[in-house]
């Protein structure tokens, strides 16, 4: 007769290839998400100079300019996404198949689900964000709150100093260009 531990391992058997499926729906609205918001403002830069200096209200966006941000977030994620999975997948809370499976979908359905209603998302605060409610099913006390602390300081952080840096770019190419 199967012991309990040996039906959880199963269980954890059979959610550890399902999480393939749910990996692949997270690439897909991490892809529908994110791709188009790094390929704005090219698309937009490319209109304006296709269009001899003018804003159109609507224009075709070149077929470049998707392939291009594909190729740009499959690269940032190949170059610097090791650190952010490991963080997420690791430091958090402790993961099993069963729980990375329920935060993976959770999170790919919210960005999907905002993606196709034009609502501005972050797929990497929502998987955060889906990660915390795993743990917290568990309780407080699952949760690593130093890395959690971290990780919204760096978001708390990141919105002055885009900011900032945006100012000095702005002044920066206004001084080279008039």
């Amino acid at each position: 007769m199967a012991t309990k531990k040996t039906h959880y391992a199963n269980v954890e058997k059979v959610f550890a290839i399902l999480m393939i499926v749910t990996a692949c729906a997270m690439a897909f609205a991490h892809g529908s998400n994110d791709v188009a918001n790094a390929i704005g403002p090219l698309a937009a830069v490319v209109s304006i100079v296709g269009n001899e200096g003018q804003i159109a209200a609507k224009s075709a966006i070149a077929w470049w300019i998707l392939p291009l941000g594909g190729f740009g977030i499959v690269a940032g994620l190949a170059l610097f996404g090791h650190k952010v999975i490991a963080t997420i997948g690791q430091g958090i809370t402790h993961l099993t198949p069963s729980r990375g499976f329920a935060a993976e979908l959770a999170a790919a359905c919210t960005v999907v689900i905002a993606s196709g209603t034009g609502l501005p998302i972050s797929t990497t605060q929502t998987l955060v964000g889906a990660v915390l409610g795993v743990g917290m099913a568990r309780g407080i006390a699952a949760i690593n709150l130093s890395v959690v602390r971290n990780i919204v300081v760096s978001w708390v952080i990141t919105l002055p100093v885009g900011a900032g840096l945006s100012i000095i770019f702005f002044w920066m190419m206004k001084a080279m260009f008039t």
